[in-house]
């Protein structure tokens, strides 16, 4: 199957089956290099389990996910790496990963595939500074020599530590938290807590950022700083991003693509505008079966 230059995550026919229960249903999509694209669906719909597929979290019952890194032409090795039965394979400046055969730290590691959870994951009696440095271990841990180096006080340890602190620093500026560097994560206000985690995850260096309902229980302030925040690492730094998301002030205002499920089925893919004129996603948020009834629901609340 040929894949778009322009494509950096490649959803292929995924299928997710928990016993009898299918929760996802032979989805494929494709997630744009540098562009936001939002999963939205009413709850239930699946879109949890599709993030938790392509983050390592379950390996799926059926499907391909690929993700490139670097040049365009890394899909064309898509079918020779499938059959080959490796996790990846590199060739021309171009990397292509198979995120079904990686185990969850390898795709944030080697990948470079971050996260947020709709349930935030701080470490709460860690400083906010602490928090952006965890992000960094596996760098800092290479760096000193798996600890041997920083026994030794190496300075090749000390330069590492000191760019892991002023990413860390550089983030919390860029997310308004650097004077709460030095306080506990627990301590900070619930919307400062849902940018920490963001910050978090750019420590990685992503190359596909996912937020599992970032804009959940933040005020309309709030929501709209966190639309210029995910704009901004879009534009500067090229980050990909995809979203769960339910605020459709959110969805509507800084998407570029958007995909709709309902029962783990995919009923609507397109721009913004046009899924949300869409007749099935309007049945599918109202709860009722058909365009007919949409309708209906229409003229009674006029």
């Amino acid at each position: 199957m040929a894949v778009a230059g322009n494509t950096l995550l490649h959803v292929e026919h995924l299928t997710m089956r928990f016993g009898g229960l299918v929760a996802v249903d032979d989805l494929s999509f494709d997630v744009n290099e540098g562009e936001i694209t939002a999963l939205i669906g009413p709850n239930g719909a699946g879109k949890t389990t599709v993030f938790n597929c392509i983050t390592g979290f379950y390996h799926p019952s059926e499907g391909r996910l690929g993700l490139r890194h670097g040049d365009a032409a890394a899909w064309d090795m898509l079918d020779a790496l499938t059959d080959s039965g490796a996790r990846y394979r590199s060739q021309r400046g171009g990397t292509l990963f198979l995120l079904e055969r990686m185990p969850d730290y390898l795709i944030t590691h080697q990948a470079r595939v971050a996260r947020t959870f709709q349930n935030i994951r701080l470490f709460p009696g860690m400083t906010v500074l602490e928090n952006l440095l965890v992000a960094q271990h596996n760098r800092l841990m290479r760096a000193s020599g798996y600890t041997l180096f920083g026994i030794l006080g190496l300075s090749s340890y000390g330069a590492a530590e000191r760019a892991a602190i002023d990413k860390a620093r550089a983030w919390l500026e860029r997310v308004g938290l650097l004077d709460r560097a030095d306080d506990p994560a627990g301590e900070l206000p619930y919307g400062a807590q849902r940018r920490l985690e963001i910050a978090r995850a750019m420590c990685t260096d992503p190359v596909l950022l996912c937020l599992d309902e970032p804009a959940a229980g933040l005020n309309p302030r709030e929501s709209a700083e966190l639309n210029e925040l995910l704009l901004s690492i879009r534009a500067d730094r090229g980050t990909s991003v995809l979203l769960i998301e339910h605020d459709m002030s959110v969805v509507m205002e800084i998407s570029d693509h958007v995909i709709v499920l309902d029962y783990g089925v995919k009923i609507a893919d397109g721009p913004p505008r046009a899924v949300r004129d869409d007749a099935k996603v309007i049945a599918a948020y109202l709860g009722v079966a058909d365009e007919e009834e949409v309708a209906e629901v229409e003229a009674e609340v006029g």
